[in-house]
């Protein structure tokens, strides 16, 4: 157990958050980079082309990958301490990824040329199509060795890997879209995938070869049939659960089109895209590196708790100086990643930032379902609960409140899944807030709303405010971090 409170402690989250946030920071800056040279290199035209390929190959992608990936996680994470039953699913686990990715080939070759026609029109991109089987084949592959590195906890070689893979796939690519133009899209597309596939393949070599070295891998059918049947059967719930939420989104869309307009579609995700990029990256960091742990600790109650907990008050800590910074600086992003024409969506911006954070308080609580391996709950809280309350809290605001009716409609649902959450976990799985997260919260929540309700008088004296709350905020994070670490947490 001294390992696994180890393994939780606030420095040791903090430390793989650096290097994860690290990651995903750059590999923003890698995508920023390569949207650029698509745009230098290949105009418009192209960028709607290579937009295209790429939008409608990820369902194929996440369908054929039947879900494995976040179940691979729970599964490793579990057995980490249990040598021998680690290496029986890391071997399992690589069978299903071979299967998946020669699913994912095959499927993309029979349908080439349905995705030309839907895509384009026409059957002028089939040959394309057949070549992206590869593409499709090597991104499956590779994310589910990233799910092994995950699972594992090999924050560095994860991070490493993806890093050199990131930028091995852009000097390959750019000098494909240089001399081939629209020709070198295919090429530079699976250039990226099998350069993201190798490196995590190095990486994973070096981390498996002691745990199988000097020991004959033990097959057992029976065993090895009830792994295959437990992944495939979360990883399916988990790929309901993701479709639909894609579902929603595109319903979504569909009301405001029929609705509204096409240019409020435009406007909505360009405020989408900015909160993304300034939350998303920390969630999707702070994710790779939660869930195997909770997976890890997830049938002691008592060590569950400290880890939701300690989740929660790092989520807050971090998100909350990040969504002052985007109210305070949203004029200048927008101006920065879009154009004036987009200055109209600054108060959905700072409306969605606060959603955001709000929704960031539910977001520990969310996994337990998966750790815990509740399907049932996971099915109501995450597919069914979650989804009709996004539509119906992003249909009614907007029929309200028009545009700015879809932030709204974010903080209220984020208040309502932090409630519903809380009592759902709280009653199956005896959760609850420790004394030392509880204030973390409320201040945190407090500093926010007071940055947003100083930012709607859009003025220089507000612009002062929320810069003395951003520097509030920032101070009290790293005071709060600084004690924790120092008293060895």
């Amino acid at each position: 157990m001294a390992d696994i409170k180890e393994e939780n402690s606030y420095s040791n989250i903090l430390k793989r958050l650096s290097a994860f946030g690290g990651v995903q920071i750059f590999n923003i800056l890698i995508s920023l980079l390569r949207g650029k040279f698509v745009a230098l290199f290949l105009g418009p035209a192209g960028m709607g082309v290579s937009s295209l390929y790429t939008s409608s190959l990820t369902p194929l992608q996440q369908v054929c990958g039947l879900g494995l990936n976040l179940a691979v996680v729970k599964e490793i994470a579990a057995n980490k301490e249990e040598e021998s039953s680690l290496r029986k699913v890391i071997r399992v686990a690589l069978r299903l990824i071979l299967l998946t990715s020669i699913l994912g080939m095959v499927a993309t070759v029979f349908t080439a040329s349905l995705w030309s026609e839907f895509s384009f029109g026409n059957h002028d991109h089939t040959t394309a199509y057949l070549w992206l089987s590869l593409f499709v084949g090597l991104s499956i592959a590779g994310a589910g060795l990233l799910a092994l590195l995950q699972g594992m906890g090999e924050v560095k070689r994860l991070s490493k890997a993806t890093l050199v893979g990131g930028v091995s796939g852009l000097i390959f690519g750019v000098p494909l879209y240089y001399f081939f133009g629209q020709q070198g899209i295919v090429p530079a597309m699976i250039a990226l995938a099998l350069s993201m596939f190798l490196f995590y393949l190095i990486s994973f070599r070096k981390v498996s070869r002691p745990i199988f070295q000097g020991t004959a891998a033990k097959k057992s059918p029976t065993e090895d049939r009830q792994l295959i049947k437990a992944l495939l059967s979360m990883g399916f719930i988990l790929l309901v659960g993701s479709l639909a939420g894609q579902l929603i989104t595109y319903l979504i869309n569909l009301y405001i089109r029929i609705t509204g307009s096409l240019e409020d579609i435009g406007l909505f995700q360009g405020a989408n895209s900015i909160t993304n990029q300034y939350v998303g990256m920390i969630m999707s960091a702070l994710a790779l590196d939660y869930f195997p742990r909770l997976s890890a600790v997830c049938k002691d109650s008592v060590e569950m708790n400290k880890v939701v907990n300690r989740q929660t008050e790092i989520v807050m800590l971090v998100a909350t100086p990040l969504i002052i910074l985007l109210i305070l600086t949203a004029p200048l992003v927008i101006r920065l990643l879009l154009t004036e024409r987009f200055l109209p969506i600054l108060p959905l911006i700072r409306w969605m930032g606060l959603g955001m954070l709000i929704q960031a308080l539910a977001f520990p609580l969310g996994y337990i379902y998966v750790a815990k391996d509740d399907r049932k709950a996971y099915i109501w809280m995450e597919c069914v609960w979650a989804n009709i309350c996004w539509l119906a809290c992003s249909i009614g605001f907007y029929h309200i409140f028009g545009l700015l009716g879809l932030g709204v409609s974010l903080v209220v649902r984020g208040v309502i899944d932090i409630f519903i959450n809380f009592f759902v976990c709280h009653r199956r799985y005896s959760f609850r807030y420790s004394k030392e997260t509880t204030p973390v919260m409320l201040i945190s929540l407090f500093l926010a709303v007071a940055s947003f309700a100083v930012s709607l008088w859009e003025n220089d004296a507000a612009y002062i405010g929320i810069s003395f709350l951003l520097i509030l905020s920032a101070s009290y994070s790293f005071i709060h971090l600084r004690g924790k670490i120092r008293n060895k947490h």
